[in-house]
């Protein structure tokens, strides 16, 4: 039985955590946050070449957090934010350290004041 292209799951070259690694790709992900953009209003936000910028895009693109359309002669990228559930899963998990660290600190201040 074929199936179509359309239908096909190719997995991703990136996840998540990689193309997060990357302060300008961080970065990237908070504009589109913002909105839809072309890659020319992004390289506006940046000191690179629009290569560089490109690069980054296919990256995320590649993980899944962006998503590109053409809209005539150009190229729009959005934030696809489902990708993110997963870091902030596995961070969720090491609140337990940060709370407990928090609750020490809090607890070792007011013992210190009386």
């Amino acid at each position: 039985m074929e199936t179509s292209a359309i239908n096909k799951v190719t997995p991703a070259k990136h996840d998540a955590f990689q193309a997060i690694s990357d302060p300008t790709r961080r970065s990237m992900l908070k504009l589109l946050a913002m909105r839809e953009m072309s890659i020319a209003e992004i390289v506006e936000y940046y000191p690179i070449s629009r290569t560089a910028v490109n690069k980054h895009l296919h990256i995320l693109a590649d993980s899944g957090l962006v998503r590109s359309r053409k809209v005539g002669r150009e190229t729009r990228y959005m934030l696809i934010p489902e990708p993110l559930i997963k870091i902030q899963n596995w961070l969720s998990f090491f609140e337990q350290f940060w709370e407990n660290k928090l609750y020490a600190l809090k607890r070792f201040l007011e013992e210190d004041n009386d």
